[in-house]
């Protein structure tokens, strides 16, 4: 059989290195498996982006059906992900910055990083901007489902709390508590360069 791409009913090009049955096997070469993680980690970081996917779990790769069944296997060929195997790549998300074991203390799940903490703030800061809510109060609630959808419609509280973090230390955004948890307060300034 020849490689070959394929579109998902997603609509997402998977690489023709997602028709190759070894792909889908943890190499016991390292240099070969240092290759195919890095096409794996590339594959999770894109289909997440293009679905706006921000979790990762070791039990996706076991069940059918979810959303990541459409990367994870490929039926094609007749073949998986193992689930051994996509721990050790959600390890080197980790270690690249990519990903953040989400909840903390477990190495089974992670919370992908298809744009980092550092562009999120910009989002962030860019949508405050944009609609007219710097020096407001808003909820980390009004962030996440806001009445019209924006990039950050759905974002998880941990990343949205890294993000605003990272607006903080360049006095662009400050936490507020509030009667209900905690809110933000974003204020005009420039990008965040450190």
């Amino acid at each position: 059989m020849a490689l070959s791409t394929h579109t998902t009913s997603t609509g997402y090009l998977l690489p023709s290195i997602h028709s190759a049955p070894p792909f889908f096997t943890q190499q016991p070469n390292p240099t070969t498996l240092a290759i195919a993680t890095e096409h794996w980690v590339k594959l999770i970081t894109g289909y997440a982006r293009h679905r706006k996917l921000f979790f990762l779990r070791v039990e996706d790769a076991e069940s059918p059906g979810n959303d990541w069944a459409e990367v994870l296997r490929n039926e094609r060929i007749n073949r998986r992900l193992p689930p051994t195997y996509l721990s050790y790549i959600l390890e080197i998300l980790v270690n690249k910055n990519l990903a953040a074991y989400e909840p903390p203390a477990q190495t089974r799940a992670v919370m992908l990083f298809w744009r980092l903490p550092e562009e999120w703030a910009e989002v962030l800061h860019e949508w405050a901007t944009s609609t007219g809510q710097l020096n407001s109060i808003l909820t980390f609630y009004d962030i996440t489902d806001p009445p019209l959808e924006s990039p950050l419609t759905g974002i998880p509280i941990p990343l949205l709390r890294r993000a605003i973090g990272i607006l903080t230390k360049s006095n662009r955004a400050q936490i507020i508590s509030i009667p209900d948890g905690e809110g933000v307060r974003f204020f005009p300034g420039n990008k965040y360069v450190g």
